[in-house]
């Protein structure tokens, strides 16, 4: 994969040095236009969930599964509430990024991305030189296994941030585990083989900086895409909002309520489920004179996982494997070799009508 120079290593410094007028390489004339609300036509909102209703649900509330298993198709997304992590650790969280992208800017580019690399701190990866860019600085960088860290990253990290991520990720990974084994059961995925794919497998975790934008309506935060992962788990930093997801060829903007998660089926449940959820096409907007913070989580299988249709779903349903397989790290690898364009990458995992078989 190549890294292209970027001409600013900080989006944050540019555009306080900014007046009226967006450089080229951000600005993104063709963008699909959003859903606009009126009397009539009301905006939709994204389903919200209980997380008690949900634990309630681990006995046998077929109608309670019945709910999340049509939500993760019809949507592919959701907010969560009374989801369990420590109100005091979130807001801890949220107040220890927001310090990170304070830090100078000589401080954050000791963890900058690296030629030929994908973690670390910096702006959208190149993969050809007249490439747009997002209005965007990302911290990225895998957490779990924990050999595969980087030492130049979280272990350097101004101590407060890193005790405290560390926490967050360990509440967090507990919480996705549960989801797991929850949407797995929603869709008759046998709670082992959630498990074996899942349990202590590739995390990753990516806080995102938005500055404020001259010209806001010519720019993307975060390019429309699907998401490489089993869950996303997302957290409103601050209360700027700017998410989009894409529902019925719709852009709509998600209006995030206080003290929620809002998480994402991500292309890996999508093949595991063998079609029946649906990862959730999303994208970031941003604004005029506020920035907008957020944070990520990512998880996914173990990396020597395959990445398929789930084996006892195709056994009780009988149906043929919509999506090839492919091995974890391998995925990942294809994944961050192409640029953000969509559900691109998932439509070439699935399998074409004249190569459908079973394995």
């Amino acid at each position: 994969m190549s890294s292209l120079q970027q001409s600013h290593e900080s989006l944050q410094e540019l555009a306080k040095e900014l007046k009226l007028v967006v450089p080229n390489r951000y600005v993104q004339e063709t963008q699909e236009s959003t859903f606009v609300s009126n009397s009539s036509s009301p905006l939709p909102s994204i389903p919200l969930i209980d997380m008690k209703d949900l634990i309630k649900m681990l006995g046998s509330d077929t109608e309670q599964l019945k709910n999340l298993r049509s939500i993760c198709h019809e949507w592919g997304i959701f907010q969560l509430v009374n989801h369990g992590v420590d109100k005091l650790l979130v807001e801890e969280m949220k107040k220890e990024v927001v310090e990170f992208f304070n830090l100078p800017v000589e401080e954050k580019l000791r963890y900058k991305l690296k030629a030929g690399e994908y973690e670390g701190y910096g702006q959208t990866i190149l993969h050809t030189q007249d490439q747009k860019v997002d209005w965007a600085d990302r911290f990225y960088m895998i957490t779990n296994p924990l050999h595969r860290r980087k030492s130049h990253l979280l272990p350097q990290f101004p101590p407060m941030l890193r005790d405290t991520m560390e926490n967050y990720l360990h509440e967090v990974q507990k919480l996705a585990m549960t989801l797991f084994s929850l949407i797995g059961q929603a869709v008759d995925i046998d709670k082992n083989e959630m498990v074996d794919v899942f349990e202590n497998g590739m995390q990753s975790v990516r806080m995102n900086y938005y500055p404020p934008c001259p010209e806001p309506d010519r720019v993307v935060g975060l390019s429309p895409h699907s998401d490489a992962t089993g869950l996303t788990i997302l957290l409103q930093v601050n209360d700027v909002e700017g998410l989009q997801v894409k529902k019925d060829g719709v852009w709509i903007p998600v209006n995030f309520l206080p003290d929620t998660f809002v998480i994402n089926i991500g292309d890996v449940l999508e093949i595991m489920s063998n079609g029946v959820y649906n990862s959730i096409e999303h994208k970031a907007t941003v604004n005029a004179t506020k920035e907008r913070i957020s944070l990520a989580m990512f998880f996914n299988p173990k990396l020597e996982a395959e990445v398929k249709p789930a084996k006892s779903l195709r056994m009780s349903t009988g149906k043929v494997p919509l999506y090839r397989t492919l091995v974890m790290e391998q995925f990942l690898k294809e994944f961050f070799s192409c640029k953000l364009n969509g559900k691109t990458f998932l439509e070439k995992m699935k399998i074409g009508d004249d190569e459908a078989h079973e394995t």
